[in-house]
């Protein structure tokens, strides 16, 4: 699913803290790759990519199901879009927007 807040007033890492997300250990260029865990295993997860563009950042957010099957592969089991993708993206902006 992807999203943007504009005129956001702060860095990447902020919004990262902000959110409770933590740095991913794959980044693409240009984009930060961000995760937050939905209970105490490392999966099933949030994981987005941001793209800042001054004030703007622009979120492409998925959930992770399970790790990828193959190693070496970056291929996984994920939701795009769907209740739980959409009230994630919905925590995100309320806790962005308007602050």
């Amino acid at each position: 699913m992807q999203f943007e807040i504009k005129n956001l007033q702060k860095s990447t890492n902020d919004v990262m803290r902000t959110l409770g997300y933590k740095s991913a250990y794959f980044q693409k260029p240009g984009e930060v790759s961000i995760v937050r865990l939905m209970g105490r295993n490392e999966y099933p997860r949030f994981h987005a990519y941001i793209k800042q563009n001054g004030q703007d950042f622009s979120f492409n957010l998925h959930l992770d199901q399970k790790k990828p099957s193959y190693e070496g592969q970056t291929g996984h089991s994920g939701d795009y879009d769907g209740e739980v993708v959409e009230s994630e993206a919905e925590r995100i902006k309320s806790m962005l927007e308007y602050k």
